[in-house]
């Protein structure tokens, strides 16, 4: 079992929670359901990993729409960097559990419009080995 940092623990806070802000904020609209969704879908996380994540409060990285883009999808990267040397075994399932957990939200209301579309495969792209 891997151990980390409250640093490390923060970095996974703001890339999974951030890429389901990003999603959601990408069409305004079903917040309950998509935080719902969201939320049910983290149990897509490994055990250990979702503990890291329910350890502290997410913080999402300030300034513009693009500036809190750019900070989760760059959590996100670090995120597949810290698993690659503490854990490789996970860097896989995380990767998929994070965009499985980005459809479901963007999924919630029942369609997926091309704005959340496009932000799942920002997400996809920054979680690629």
């Amino acid at each position: 079992m891997a151990e980390y940092t409250e640093d490390e623990g923060r970095v996974f806070r703001t890339a999974v929670f951030g890429a389901m802000v990003l999603v959601s904020t990408a069409d305004p609209g079903a917040l309950d359901k998509e935080s719902y969704a969201g939320a049910k879908a983290m149990e897509n996380l490994s055990p250990e990993l979702r503990e890291v994540i329910k350890g502290g409060v997410p913080e999402l990285p300030a300034g513009s729409v693009s500036d809190v883009e750019v900070g989760v999808l760059e959590a996100l990267r670090r995120c597949v960097g810290i698993l690659a040397v503490k854990a490789p075994g996970e860097v896989s399932a995380f990767s998929a559990a994070v965009v499985a957990i980005c459809r479901e939200v963007a999924q919630a209301d029942g369609r997926v419009v091309d704005a959340e579309g496009a932000v799942v495969a920002k997400v996809e792209a920054a979680l690629a080995l």
